[in-house]
This record gives structure tokens, C-alpha cells and sequence, in this order.
């Protein structure tokens, strides 16, 4: 028995060899030889000892905004008392800007000095100052290291993190109590795309004898791969400046080519340092974040997903048009008893001014003649027909990507919500609800919630008359392209005509007496399509939306902005919208908004 077994180790052995031989013919220093079937052979994993570069991380005109680069960080000693002002002399700070960074560069917030050593970012002036007295600081230690640098504080959401770098911020994520954060942490594209960064080794596969003679090979090769560079979608300088807008406000600004779904700008409010979650002397900031009831470190655009408001109207409106419920010329009365207009306005004689006035009635008539048409086959049955129809209602509307995930490039993302005939029936706790009890889908609110990457794509494919391709964040891996999918065009079931029956309301909007005239382009001759919307909260000041593209007839950006308990959307979401647009086509402001931007930008900043 023994002696079969032996035999059979040896004829298995001799099998993988001369299959491995086989599919490793190119040996130039160990030819294959046949193995020898009384020899015990050895299967061994080499390892190549060239270790690869992550790569870097690029916006769209190859500006680097991540990168591993060598850091220098002070340690401080253990040992207490250290004379902090001596230590501010040595290395330039001021007495308030030593305690803060040695705070900070404590393992968390109110760490006792058991809590050191701590470690201090320097930049290469004060490396050199710390060397040059280095015999006065015995106790002070230079540790260099190899880490992810960022060479601009914008775009943390979209950029993420390293999680083999934050494991700080997770202790203290823990520590906080505030466990959402931590399962609703977002490692950006620096997670989504991990493998591709971060290349592989090179790995050998030899099988060797008792002489160390190789064999054929028990495994194929691997090759070495270097860490391969992401080059985004977004242009720093436009994120920078959206950022500058929002500031400290809850909100999010969403950008996009809508030509290619590449995502120019993408921002979360409130906005924080990108490198925050990451350095090792941001503990304090860390904190902050971790407990701030604005939750800054949410990432909105992909994880929040709210009511819409007025800005729905468009696609309600698209739906309506393509089942003949109205057409471009169709009017409604401004009836204040089906649904309060807050907009004083001459009556809507046609969509384009319906969407001018953003007209509470007229929309409500329009979803009105959607759910409450009977079918032929359903004369006798309304109860049957609403459900029909809003069943029929929902399928359109879902073809806008909405009520799923877009896909976005990202770790995350929530797919917003749509309400079906069955959510109705459960809720109500009956069939027979009417069109009375959720006419606030025509309006934009009720249970509609939609992402902000949903509101801009949105608007994307009014731009486009009715398709998209997917929104994404980075448009080349290494010298390639973006991942295949983004390449996809996605096609809507709306006719490509009923969109460009909404053009012109969306034109006049901007127009003198729409609801954004205010926002208007047209002085530096460009023709904004847009839609505002203010959204109802009755747990405080009302939520600011606005939707739109540039220029109207050549769209080459298409924007979506949410600002939570901003108020109107006229006047707090289409200004940021516009002059975002304003700043990509023409690359600066004009000097008649600037005091617009000195006002937006000054209260993001007090907020």
C-alpha cells in the first residue's frame, strides 16, 4: 500500500511537470527536461524583487492631484515637558499654531502624553531647519515615509483615500460612536480603481529537484505590472472654484459633459481637505468631521437621495408628451384649489410657459390626465386603470436611470426611490386610492428621491434629447480608455421630439419673467436651458434645486445643484449653476456677477 502510494506521489509529480514544461516552453536558463519519475520535485513561488509605483491620479488636462511621494514627519518625544515655544521657534510657528498641530498630530482628541509619540508633517523648509540643530533637539526624530500626497485640498469625496492610510480615521470612527460614517466611508476612485493603482509584483512558478535544477514551471508566470495613472473626468480649477461656492453649505453641485457623461465637477457639502483622513496630524480635523451635525463626511451626490422638486416637471412633462396626455400646446388653468402656486404669473396657456412659471396647477393636470386615463379595455375599472398607469408612468421614468444605480465609478451609490402601485396599496392600506391622494409626484415631492448624479444626468438627457451615456469620474486608465461600460450609449423610451418640446420653456425660464430670469447668460451670449425648484420641508427652511445645460442648442455642460434648507431655488441653486457654467465655457466671471460670487462665497464661508 505504502509503496503504491509513493509511486503515485511520484507519477502525479512527474504529470504536473511535464504539463507545466509544456505551457512554459520559453526557459532560456533552465530548459525543460523530461522529469525524472524517482524524483521528489519541489514547487516553489518566487517572488521578483521589483516592487511597483502606484500610480498616479490626474485631472482631465493632466494636472497631478494624487501621487506617492517620500513625506517627512517630525516624531515628537513621549517625554513631557516639551517646551513648545522653543519648538516654534525652531521651526517658524507661532505659539497658537505649535499647540493646535501638536493636537492634532495626537492619535485623537484629548490624548494624554501616554498617547505619544505623535507626528508632525514638514514641509522641506522646516525639514532643513531641524537638521541644521538637530544636536540642540536630540529628542526630536525625522521618519520619512512613502505616502499618498495630495497637491490640492479639492475633490476629497470623488478622490477618497487609501485604506491601508486611514486606519486612524477608522480607529477614531469607532471611537466616535458615529458608526454610519464609518459604513458609509467612500474610498473614491483611490478604492473603486485599487487594483489598477496599485499594479502587482512579479511572481515565478518554478519546480525544482534536490539540486535546485529547474523542471517546467508548476503555475504560469506572472508578469510584473506597474501601478497604472488614472486621468479623471474633473477639471481642477472648475471643482476648485465650485467647491469656493458651496463651502460650508449642505448641498451638492454636480457637473457633466453630457456629451460623454464625463463628470467635470463633483462636489459635497460641506467640503473638507482632501488629504484630511489621511494625515497622520489631522486628528483634530478628523474629529470634526466625525461630529458635525452637517455629517460633511456624506458623500450627497451618490449616497443622498432626496425629493426632486419643481425640476421634475421636466421629465413628468417628456412622459405626458409621449402618452399623448398633452402636447406642446395644451393649457391648464391656474386652479390654487388643486395645488398652492407660489409663482404670480399670466396664465399657461402652453409647456414652455408652464415650465417658464414652474405652475404648481399646470403640472398637476398634466400627471392628472397620466394616471387618471382609462384605457379602452379598462372603461368600467378605475381603480385598475391607476394602477395601470402609474405602473406605465413608472416604466418611462425609470428609463431615465432613476429608481438604480448608475453606475458611477465610485464604491457607492444609492439607486433614489419611485413609488409603484404596490408601495400605494400597502401604505394607504387599500386599492382605492385616487390620483388626489399622490398628485405630489407631479410637483417633484412625496415619495420621489433622487440622487444628485441622477439630477445631473437628468439634465444630461434633456440635453441630449434622450439618451446618455453612464456619468463616470475617470476617462483613461493608464493610455486607455475608460472602463468599456462608459462607452455605452443608454437610450430613454421618450421620443427624441417630446425633449425638444422642452427646450424652449427651459429657455425661458432664463428669459425676462421666468423664474430664473435673474441667472440669465444672455449678456455675455450664452443661452442657458434651465429648471429651478424649491422643495418643501416642514422640518425647516425649504431645499434649493436647479437643473440646466449650456449652451442650449450645443449643450457642453450640464449642471444639477441642491442646496439643503437653502430656500428658493431661483435665487440661492441657479446662481451657483450658472456662473459654474459661466467659468467652464468662457473660463472666468463676468464683472457683472462678481458681486454674486463674492456673496455666494462669503456665506459659504460663515456656514
Amino acid at each position: 500500500m505504502r509503496t503504491a502510494l509513493i509511486s503515485w506521489r511520484i507519477s502525479l509529480l512527474a504529470l504536473l511537470a511535464s504539463l507545466a514544461a509544456c505551457s512554459s516552453p520559453d526557459q532560456p536558463n533552465h530548459p525543460p527536461t523530461a522529469p525524472d519519475v524517482r524524483v521528489r520535485y519541489t514547487a516553489r513561488r518566487v517572488v521578483l524583487p521589483q516592487v511597483p509605483e502606484r500610480g498616479r491620479i490626474l485631472d482631465r488636462h493632466d494636472s497631478v492631484l494624487v501621487a506617492t511621494r517620500p513625506q517627512f514627519l517630525l516624531q515628537l518625544p513621549r517625554r513631557y515637558p516639551l517646551d513648545t515655544l522653543a519648538l516654534g521657534v525652531l521651526l517658524g510657528w507661532d505659539s497658537t499654531t505649535v499647540r493646535r498641530r501638536i493636537q492634532d498630530a495626537l492619535p485623537y482628541p484629548g490624548a494624554g502624553p501616554a498617547s505619544y509619540p505623535g507626528l508632525l508633517r514638514l514641509t522641506a523648509a522646516e525639514v532643513q531647519r531641524v537638521r541644521q540643530d538637530s544636536a540642540a533637539w536630540p529628542q526630536l526624530k525625522l521618519v520619512e515615509q512613502r505616502r499618498r500626497v495630495y497637491t490640492s485640498p479639492a475633490a476629497a469625496h470623488a478622490l477618497g483615500y487609501l485604506s491601508a492610510e486611514a486606519q486612524s480615521f477608522y480607529r477614531q470612527a469607532r471611537r466616535t460612536g458615529r458608526g454610519r460614517f464609518y459604513r458609509l466611508r467612500n474610498g473614491g476612485v483611490e478604492s473603486y480603481y485599487n487594483g489598477l493603482l496599485r499594479g502587482h509584483r512579479g511572481y515565478q512558478h518554478p519546480l525544482l529537484d534536490k539540486q535546485g535544477r529547474q523542471h517546467g514551471s508548476w503555475a504560469p508566470d506572472t508578469a510584473f505590472q506597474q501601478g497604472q495613472d488614472l486621468h479623471l473626468t474633473l477639471d481642477v480649477k472648475l471643482q476648485t472654484y465650485a467647491e469656493k461656492l458651496l463651502g460650508g453649505r449642505k448641498g451638492y453641485l454636480v457637473a457633466l459633459d453630457p456629451r460623454t457623461g464625463e463628470i467635470l465637477a463633483y462636489v459635497s457639502g460641506p467640503v473638507y481637505p482632501a488629504s484630511a483622513l489621511t494625515a497622520p496630524d489631522q486628528a483634530g480635523v478628523r474629529a470634526e468631521l466625525l461630529t458635525h451635525e452637517d455629517m460633511p463626511l456624506l458623500n450627497r451626490p451618490a449616497m443622498l437621495a432626496n425629493p426632486p422638486g419643481s425640476v421634475f416637471k421636466l421629465v413628468n412633462a417628456a412622459v405626458a408628451l409621449q402618452l399623448g396626455a398633452i402636447s406642446p400646446g395644451t393649457a391648464f388653468r391656474c386652479d390654487q384649489s388643486l395645488v398652492s402656486c407660489v409663482h404670480h404669473h399670466r396664465p399657461a396657456t402652453s409647456l414652455t410657459l408652464g415650465l417658464k412659471y414652474s405652475c404648481n396647477p399646470y403640472f398637476y393636470q398634466v400627471m392628472q390626465g397620466v394616471i387618471n386615463h382609462v384605457p379602452d379595455s379598462l372603461v368600467q375599472d378605475t381603480v385598475a386603470a391607476r394602477h395601470v398607469n402609474l405602473t406605465q408612468w413608472r416604466r418611462y421614468v425609470r428609463s431615465f436611470g432613476l429608481d438604480s444605480v448608475l453606475g458611477v465609478d465610485l464604491p457607492r451609490e444609492a439607486p433614489g426611490f419611485l413609488p409603484t402601485a404596490a408601495y400605494y396599496d400597502k401604505t394607504r392600506g387599500s386599492r382605492r386610492w385616487t390620483y388626489r391622494s399622490i398628485y405630489s409626484l407631479s410637483i417633484g415631492q412625496g415619495e420621489i428621491n433622487l440622487t444628485g448624479l441622477q439630477m445631473a444626468n437628468m439634465a444630461a438627457i434633456v440635453a441630449n434629447r434622450g439618451w446618455y451615456y453612464p456619468p463616470h469620474l475617470v476617462r483613461g486608465v493608464g493610455a486607455g480608455g475608460p472602463l468599456p461600460r462608459f462607452r455605452q450609449k443608454r437610450h430613454t423610451l421618450i421620443d427624441s421630439a417630446h425633449f425638444a418640446a422642452l427646450i424652449p420653456g427651459m429657455v425661458a425660464v432664463m428669459e425676462r419673467g421666468g423664474t430664473a430670469d435673474a441667472s440669465s447668460l444672455a449678456d455675455v451670449g450664452i443661452t442657458v436651458a434651465g429648471k429651478t425648484g424649491t422643495v418643501q420641508n416642514d422640518e425647516g427652511d425649504d431645499h434649493a434645486a436647479f437643473v440646466g445645460f449650456a449652451p442650449a442648442n450645443n449643450p457642453k455642460i450640464a449642471v444639477a445643484v441642491y442646496l439643503e434648507n437653502g430656500g428658493f431655488g431661483a435665487t440661492a441653486a441657479a446662481p451657483c449653476a450658472v456662473m459654474v457654467m459661466e467659468k467652464y465655457l468662457r473660463g472666468y466671471v463676468a464683472p457683472k456677477r462678481k458681486h454674486w460670487e463674492r456673496r455666494i462665497m462669503s456665506r459659504a464661508r460663515r456656514e
